[in-house]
């Protein structure tokens, strides 16, 4: 899938710079998944099977995030690993949907989308700071299917 139509090359770049400095504080790992989805796909069971994909569960401290948009069906996920989910509040994740739901209403999907990984890596910066020796364990593009 193009991200053309729901990102442009520009606002591409700048999510990609949004996970790059989301995680320069952090050992947590951030993706994006983009793909049109289907009418019955649950988002968050869609977004189990990209995550395990993408072998976002093989990080050092499981602590890996994907954001997973389905663009077609207007639905969006957020898992996140276990470590992650052993110290993250109970209203969490809903939180930072409710900032993202409110932008991708008013059509703007890059703002959603970096305010997102920006709070997440905030909270990845509490409970996983970087150590200053940490890798990039997982690529930072945007992954897409089709």
């Amino acid at each position: 899938m193009a991200l053309l139509s729901f990102l442009s090359s520009k606002e591409e770049r700048l999510l990609v710079e949004a996970i790059q400095k989301a995680e320069g504080q952090t050992s947590g790992e951030i993706r994006v998944h983009i793909e049109p989805g289907t009418p019955d796909a649950d988002p968050f069971q869609r977004a189990l099977e990209i995550f395990a994909r993408l072998e976002m569960h093989k990080t050092k401290q499981r602590n890996g995030v994907l954001f997973y948009i389905a663009t077609d069906t207007h639905k969006f996920a957020i898992v996140a690993d276990s470590g992650i989910n052993r110290v993250a509040p109970e209203n969490f994740w809903e939180e930072i949907k409710h900032t993202m739901r409110t932008h991708f209403k008013q059509h703007q999907y890059l703002k959603g989308l970096e305010e997102g990984i920006t709070q997440t890596g905030e909270y990845l910066k509490k409970y996983f700071p970087s150590s200053g020796y940490d890798t990039n364990e997982l690529d930072d593009s945007i992954s897409t299917s089709s």
